[in-house]
Formats: structure tokens, sequence, C-alpha cells
């Protein structure tokens, strides 16, 4: 077995130094079965990799990550393209501004990287839905993943207008990408449908041509090797640093007897959930391996490379014994940071890399410059529910029985539910979720006054006191959908009947909220432009709104803010949305706020959604430094003045 298992090995060694066919001038890309390596115009060809995600990155950073990846040694790096984050509504496409994907791809291209790209539709990736858009549940009975005629529909629409678009940026057509995977482990989902995965390829066939090189990825282990590959299509592994590598491969060969190895995902870091420790990889670990791998002649795709941010509401989420939430946060314990800052994992990877390829001449690019703008003191602009002319113009819906989030084709974000008592409780009564039906969490008004919450597989129920007539208001909060595994066609918002007492409550009023609507638009800042008394300083609790302003200090740098004794909320800096924060329960205590988003002459607008409760001081903090991890990141000794902010908080 071990003698068999070094045949293979030494064959794909070889294949870096024989040398194939003489150039013919025409560009190509392919797979020499012969030799197990891919031919880059007909000379052997081992590419290096790391994953970006340009969805998670401001486009005015673009540039700076990929020349960093470029100088610290690789050749190609791996992109996803998440369908939601193009077409968020049905047959309404943006590849504008943050979206514009082949703008990332001419500078990969411009920085001398090569691409392998992920269209999906499919890319799990710890994002919403792990990428497909939400309007396809519009569809109550769809099966996704699957050859179900309404969504192989909706693909091949996506698909008409996606792939005509990467063509030209085929390598072999003079661009970049020199191979597109199919789906995204498909082997680790419960359909296994055969039928769906050939009409991809078909797809990828008609639109991209039969030269292109297609592939799977899938987890380490025969199921899903089984379940996510299809012959015509390169099946490749992904492993971490935990896995036995010549096993990993060995598996791989049993599915492709020959051709180069590949591990399409070799994870440098991991995901955070709310709740969990920061997760960490060792620089070690992860440099042991990577030299393993690549002195067998492997082909390795650094997962991630640079992780970035779940802006607004594209987090995505876990369900395995119970719903678990990503963070903000997507930093991964990657090479680059969250903030595209180079680390010591990234400079051990680049020694790494200088023993099988030159790399390229010069220094490493800087880290990006921080600035601790310091303290902000926020006031109320008022509560949710008392600003729902505001917050939704279009007025309520009327419905005898909740509606959830697709049904009322609000699909991200938070919506009000608002009745009214049936009876006088004049003791706490339970209101229960009988079917854990609150999708995610349901934070619950009595007449303005805060009562409590209900939330998913955790907490469904909770006493409430009030009197007939009195107006309950339930604002639900979407916390993102799952993005793995078979429970990904997550329906939000209140899914079945709540019950009070003995009474299901019914006549429900429900409003759409535009939160971020409104803050772009420039509320509520635009409508406060006249002094204000000042207030006093109290607890409060509920969903609230909260405003500030600082002042221009003629930088715009990066910056992290923290909202020390903030419950749980969301942020908009300048009308963009910066993401969840939830400091109480943890890991993450910052959000990354980058620079190009700030004015250097102009007062800089924040805008703050706390949930459950603000505390009396309404202070909020940027520092420059990220907090990832409540109990264990101490960064770097902070300075007296940086001790003394922490101190005052």
């Amino acid at each position: 077995m071990a003698a068999g298992f070094l045949t293979f090995v030494a064959l794909n060694f070889a294949c870096l130094c024989v040398s194939g066919n003489l150039a013919s001038g025409k560009r190509s890309f392919s797979i020499d079965y012969k030799n197990n390596c891919f031919l880059k115009d007909d000379q052997p060809f081992q590419y290096i990799s790391g994953s970006i995600h340009y969805s998670r990155i401001p486009q005015y950073y673009w540039k700076d990550r990929l020349l960093k990846m470029y100088m610290t040694g690789l050749n190609a790096v791996q992109v996803y393209v998440p369908w939601n984050f193009h077409e968020g509504a049905q047959g309404v496409y943006n590849f504008t501004g943050d979206r514009d994907l082949e703008h990332f791809l001419n500078l990969a291209n411009q920085t001398g990287l090569l691409v392998i790209l992920r269209p999906g539709p499919y890319i799990c990736a710890e994002w919403e839905m792990g990428g497909l858009p939400a309007w396809l549940l519009q569809k109550p009975n769809i099966i996704l993943r699957s050859a179900d005629t309404d969504y192989l529909q909706a693909v091949s629409n996506w698909f008409a207008v996606l792939l005509p678009k990467i063509k030209p940026w085929l390598y072999i057509n003079g661009g970049n990408i020199i191979s597109v995977q199919v789906e995204n482990e498909y082997g680790s989902y419960y359909a296994c449908d055969y039928n769906y995965m050939r009409h991809l390829q078909t797809l990828f066939r008609f639109f991209l041509g039969e030269d292109t090189v297609l592939f799977t990825t899938d987890g380490n282990t025969d199921k899903e090797m089984t379940c996510g590959t299809l012959e015509g299509l390169y099946a490749t592994v992904d492993f971490g640093t935990d896995t036995n590598i010549s096993e990993a491969f060995k598996r791989q060969r049993r599915f492709e007897p020959r051709g180069p190895l590949v591990n399409s995902e070799f994870y440098t870091g991991w995901l955070d959930h709310w709740g969990d420790q920061h997760a960490r990889v060792t620089t070690e670990k992860v440099s042991k391996v990577l030299g393993e791998m690549l002195t067998m002649g492997a082909n390795v795709n650094m997962y991630m490379f640079e992780g970035g941010t779940n802006f607004g509401y594209w987090n995505g989420a876990d369900h395995d014994r119970r719903f678990r939430s990503v963070v903000t946060s997507y930093d991964y314990d990657a090479p680059l940071s969250e903030a595209g800052d180079p680390t010591e994992k990234l400079l051990a990877i680049r020694d790494v890399i200088k023993q099988f390829r030159d790399i390229p001449a010069g220094p490493m690019p800087p880290a990006t410059p921080k600035f601790a703008y310091g303290f902000v003191t926020l006031k109320k602009v008022g509560s949710v529910s008392a600003l729902l002319s505001t917050l939704s113009p279009m007025g309520p819906v009327q419905s005898h029985y909740p509606l959830t989030f697709e049904e009322m084709k609000q699909y991200y974000g938070y919506m009000l539910y608002r009745t009214t008592l049936p009876r006088d409780l004049s003791e706490p009564t339970p209101l229960i979720s009988p079917l854990n039906g609150v999708h995610d969490r349901a934070y619950v008004s009595v007449n303005g006054v805060y009562q409590g919450l209900l939330q998913r597989d955790t907490a469904l129920v909770m006493n409430v006191t009030g009197h007939q007539g009195d107006t309950v208001d339930i604002l639900v909060e979407n916390m993102g959908r799952v993005n793995f595994g078979s429970k990904i066609n997550d329906y939000k918002g209140l899914l079945s009947n709540l019950i009070l007492g003995k009474d299901v409550l019914t006549d429900w009023k429900i409003y759409s909220l535009d939160i971020d609507g409104a803050i772009t638009g420039g509320w509520p800042h635009s409508a406060r432009k006249q002094s204000n008394p000042p207030m006093k300083k109290e607890l409060s609790f509920g969903p609230n709104l909260y405003m500030g302003t600082f002042p221009p200090n003629g930088l715009s740098w990066d910056t992290f803010l923290k909202l020390n004794e903030w419950t749980k909320g969301q942020v908009w800096i300048n009308g963009m949305n910066l993401g969840r924060y939830w400091p109480a329960r943890g890991p993450q205590q910052t959000l990354y706020v980058p620079g190009p988003l700030l004015s250097s002459n102009q007062p800089n607008n924040i805008t703050v959604l706390e949930l459950e409760g603000a505390p009396a001081h309404l202070r909020v903090l940027f520092m420059d430094r990220p907090q990832l991890n409540a109990t264990t990141d101490n960064f770097s000794t902070p300075s007296s003045e940086e001790s003394f902010c922490q101190w005052l908080l």
C-alpha cells in the first residue's frame, strides 16, 4: 500500500520537471492525465492559490489585497460568485461598484494572478443561504440544489446572464480564469441528485465551451466524494491541517486515478459563530502541511487567504443541533487579517513558497493605516415602533395569521408584527412559539414597554402582562439563513402562530422595515439639523435607534468600532451597514470600519439600532485595532491613553 502511494507521489513530482510539447503560441490550460499534472500553454503547471471574496471587501481595497497575495508568492486566487449578491430580486442584476466582478477579474489579471472561479450556483462560504437568493423560497415546496423544475429554471436564467460575462475571462480566451468549479461540496448535501449535476455540466459546457477545465470539490469522505463527483468533471478534495495528507489524496485517487493532486480548500483557519471562542489554526501547522503538499507536487488553494467582513446582513448560519449564526467578522485567522494586514502566518507561508517557486522581488506592501478616533456619544432617536412612518413608508399588510419574510418579499433585516392583547393579563401569562416558529429572534413590547424576547430553538416561551386592547409589537430579526446542510430552505419571520395563554394571536399588521433605505437617504441626521436639548442619560430597553456624528480630522483611515455595554444590534456609518454587533455573546467585540467609508473633511454619521438594551452612557469607541475574542485577544499592550479609554468604558 505504501509503495503504491509513493509511486503516485513520484509521478506527480515528476510532472513538475518534465517538459511538455513546445508552445504553439495558442493559450491553453488542460489536464495531463499521463503525467498527473495541469498543463499551462503545454508546460507542466502547479498552482499555489488563496481564496479571497470580493463580496466581503470594499472595491477600494481589492487591488491592495491582490497585490499582497501576489507578493506572498501565490500565482492564483480562488473566487466565489454569490448569486444573491448579484440578483437580489428575481430578474434584477447588479454588477456595479462592490459587485463589479469583471473589474475584480481585471485587477487580478493586471496583478499577475490567475483565477480559479467558483460560480456555484451554491457556494456555502458561510454566506447568507450559501449564496442562493432568498426569493427562491417564494416557491414553498422548492427543493434547492436538485433537479426541481423551478430551481433549475432559476439557475439556468442566472447562468445565462453570468457565464457569458465569464467566457472572455477564460485563460484560453486571453483572460486569467484557468478552471471553473461546478456546484460546491455537493456530496455533503442530502439530495445526491446526479441529474442536477448533469444539468449544470451541460450549462457550463454550453456557455464556456468544451475546452474549459471544470472541476468539483468535496470533503474528505467516501460518501461526499461519491455524491459530489460526476464523470467529465475533475474531482478534487478539501481538508485542513489535522488530516492525514496521504489518506486524503489516496481518496482523491480512488475517484480520479490519474491527473493532478488538488486540495481545493486547505484551511488556514476557521469561522466563528456567536458564542464561540475565536477560531485559530497555528502558523506552524499551516506551514508544515503546506510544505508537505507542495513537495508532493499537489496544487493547493488556501481557504481563506483573506476572509474580510460579512457587511450588512450577508452572514450565514449553521443548523446542526440548533441554529447558530456566523459573526460579522470573517477574519478566519487567515494570512491576511480582516483589514487586509499581513500576519506572521503570511510571512511563514511566503517562506514555504520560496522553496518551490521564485516569488516577486520587493517588499511586502504594508498594513493599511489605522486610527483611534476616540469616543462618540450618541443620542436616542426613538423606538422602532414610534418610527414606523419613516421605516415602513408603505404601511402595514393586514393578515389574519402571520406572514413570513418571504411572503412579504422582504428577504433580509427586520420586520415588525403588530396585534392587540385579546384580554386582560394581570398576571404574567406565557407567550409561546409552540412549533419553534420564530426565525430567528423576536423582541416583544406591549404598549411600547419592552417585555423580553423569543429565540429560535432556545427560548420558545416568555411571560407577558397588560390589558385587553394593548398594542403588542414583535420585531423579528433575520439572523442570516443557514448556508450548509439539509436546512438551507430557511424561511424567516413568524413561521407559525404564537399562543398567548389559551389564545392564538390573530389579526396582524405586518410592517416591512426599510431601515437601510431610510439611512442611505440621510435619515435620521438629515431630519435633525436643529439643535436638541441634552437628553437625560438612562438605561433604555427594547428596539431603539440612536444617532451621532464625529468630526473630521483630515484622515480617512481604517478603524474599529467597539460598543461596550451595548447588547445587540446593527450599525451604519455614513449610510453603509457595517453588520451586527453582539458583544455580550462574543467572541467579536469590534466592527471593522474601512477607511474609504469615512470623510476626512465632513462630519461622519453613525446610526445604531440597539435591539435589547443600550447603556446609560450611550458612548461608542473607535479604536486602532480589532478585538475578535472577548477573552483571549490581547493584540499588544495598550498605550496609557487606550487603557484609560477602556477603563472609562
